[in-house]
């Protein structure tokens, strides 16, 4: 079991080794950068051999297949170590759900609202095991997850389905385990995004958000998940970009802030892992601060770790910007040898677990699933599991023991809140299907174009359907010639879409219940969307619109499965959190 990093300064006699190594080496240990292409690009290649930097982030744009990622992540460590560049921390966004950088080939998550709305820890913790496993098989060291924000309000733009649900204790249950299970398999999690960015309605990626809540507040409810997380173990905790007035005076965020993150995590929580950044290419810093003087500032307030995502020439000058602080005494030799040795002490810990799981499985054989999955948690929980993989650890990223793993936990979130007059499970009729199409809807989302539509995840279950996708922003211009359409049809199912931020959906909804229709609505994100439609006779939620989370949907939908599913969030008076659970559908 995963003991807790909360031990102050790295040792002495690691920060000593680390002291040894020439200052640009240790500079670059607390650099990690993004890329564009599916090979090196020629300027990561020099970040590595020049500027000695100690990670690389992947994002979509450099995700082509699988064996592709595992090839470019081979070709990135053989650069650094023909440099003489430590292992590289390589990095991904994989919370799962609606926010994956690998969605093809691999065995994709449910996301954390919909892992939470099963019910099950054990899921979260089977979820990580997965995605970790997979994740090291195709040479990815960090993940940036478990997102710990606790989502209480129904108005945030970037986190929503990101977040387990809105109570601070579940959020921290569910988010130990999902921890526990990716370093397990020798990946490094990192708990996000400290002290909380669940209580904003302006995401960071645009401007710069204020939580302007009481210290008391914020430590019972925000920061309740992070104390969790640190005392299980958890290798990194990333920073958010949000101002904490009760904390920091003026306009200054947490990423920037030596009173949060020295003050509060290092010394009043105790963390002694490694603090990352978000990304300080993001509006919140670049736009309030500069991307390059901020990089110096975050390294002041306690920062072990800065991500510059995008644009190298600010990596080099962030790069450079540090160096120069170093030299003019702004950021003491030792303050950078002590974030350094966090990095590098954190690298050996899960080349140490992934190792430790490969020996394992030469000596158990195949990796688990299914039932054996619930024997892995119960080991775990008792200190002494042993996580096995193939002898050829590609050959197992999308198996179909790991996918099963990922339909168990998709059926058991779907919820049905509401089911007024028998509409479901629908007839074996021909049913009408509207739906509105995944977009993009923040900064950090990036793969939504999806290969399933709710329409054919219908015909698959035998109803036959008539299919209208339309797009977010063209929702107005369709209300009346669909709500003339849907008066043909004597079933009518409406896949909604972050239905409660963008209002045009609700003024559908609205026109088909004023035409006497009586639609299904299906909210393929935010589980808030009923809001705006509060008198739609029926009502199920998915918390995304993956292909498998529509092939559940459709399955419930269809009287196929049970609806399992319990709201882990708070929608309205009527809906509180836990609503669902309702048995298999009865028809009229």
């Amino acid at each position: 079991m995963e003991r807790s990093l909360a031990d102050g300064r790295p040792k002495a006699d690691a920060v000593a080794a680390v002291s040894a190594m020439p200052l640009r080496d240790q500079i670059g240990q607390l650099v990690h950068c993004g890329f564009h292409g599916y090979e090196p690009s020629e300027e990561i290649v020099r970040l590595i051999r020049e500027r000695r930097i100690g990670g690389v982030i992947l994002f979509a744009r450099n995700v082509r297949d699988i064996r592709q990622v595992a090839s470019l992540t081979a070709k990135l460590q053989r650069i650094a170590a023909e440099a003489g560049v430590p292992e590289l921390a390589i990095a991904i966004d994989q919370e799962g759900g609606m926010l994956a950088r690998l969605t093809e080939g691999v065995a994709l998550m449910p996301g954390n609202m919909a892992i939470a709305a099963g019910g099950s820890p054990e899921a979260a913790f089977e979820a990580a095991r997965v995605t970790g496993e997979e994740l090291r098989a195709l040479g990815i060291t960090l993940n940036y997850a478990p997102v710990l924000d606790v989502n209480i309000n129904p108005a945030n733009p970037v986190i929503g389905v990101r977040s387990y649900g809105e109570s601070p204790k579940l959020v921290g249950e569910f988010g130990v385990q999902a921890i526990r299970g990716l370093q397990l398999a020798g990946v490094a999690a990192t708990a996000k995004h400290f002290p909380g960015h669940g209580d904003t309605d302006v995401d960071s990626h645009l401007d710069l958000p204020t939580v302007a809540h009481s210290r008391q507040r914020i430590r019972e409810v925000e920061l309740e998940p992070f104390r969790q997380a640190i005392a299980a173990g958890v290798d990194a905790i990333m920073t958010s970009h949000i101002v904490f007035p009760a904390f920091e005076n003026g306009n200054v965020p947490a990423t920037l802030s030596r009173r949060l993150l020295t003050g509060l995590l290092r010394e009043e929580l105790g963390f002694g892992g490694v603090i990352m950044t978000d990304c300080m290419e993001m509006k919140a810093i670049a736009d309030h601060f500069g991307t390059v003087e901020a990089a110096v500032m975050a390294m002041e307030a306690g920062a072990d770790c800065v991500l510059i995502s995008h644009t190298h020439r600010l990596q080099e000058a962030a790069i450079d910007a540090i160096a120069a602080a170093v030299r003019s005494g702004r950021l003491s030799r030792e303050r950078i040898a002590e974030s350094a040795a966090r990095l590098l002490a954190m690298k050996r810990r899960r080349a140490a677990a992934a190792a430790s799981a490969a020996a394992a499985a030469d000596a158990d054989g195949a990796g688990m699933s299914g039932s054996a999955g619930s024997t892995a948690f119960a080991a775990h929980s008792a200190g002494d599991f042993r996580a096995p993989e193939g002898s050829d650890p590609i050959r197992r990223v999308g198996c179909r023991e790991h996918r099963e793993v990922a339909r168990r936990i998709s059926e058991a979130s779907v919820t049905l809140v509401k089911n007024e007059g028998g509409l479901l499970p629908l007839r074996r009729e021909r049913t009408l299907v509207i739906s509105v199409a995944a977009a993009a809807v923040s900064e950090v989302d990036e793969s939504v174009g999806l290969p399933v539509t709710l329409g054919q995840a219908l015909d698959a279950e035998g109803i036959e359907t008539e299919e209208r996708i339309i797009t977010l922003d063209r929702v107005a211009e369709h209300v009346r010639e669909l709500t003339e359409l849907a008066k043909t049809f004597a079933q009518v199912v409406v896949g909604t879409y972050n239905a409660s931020l963008h209002r045009d959906q609700a003024a559908l909804v609205g026109s088909l219940l004023d035409a006497g229709v009586r639609p299904v609505v299906v909210a393929l994100r935010n589980p808030y969307d009923i809001n705006g439609f509060p008198s739609v006779p029926a009502y199920v939620l998915t918390y995304e619109s993956r292909p498998l989370a529509l092939r559940s949907a459709a399955k419930v939908l269809a009287g196929a499965l049970k609806a399992k599913g319990r709201t882990p969030v708070s929608i309205s008076p009527d809906y509180p959190a836990g609503w669902g659970g309702g048995g298999r559908c009865s028809p009229n």
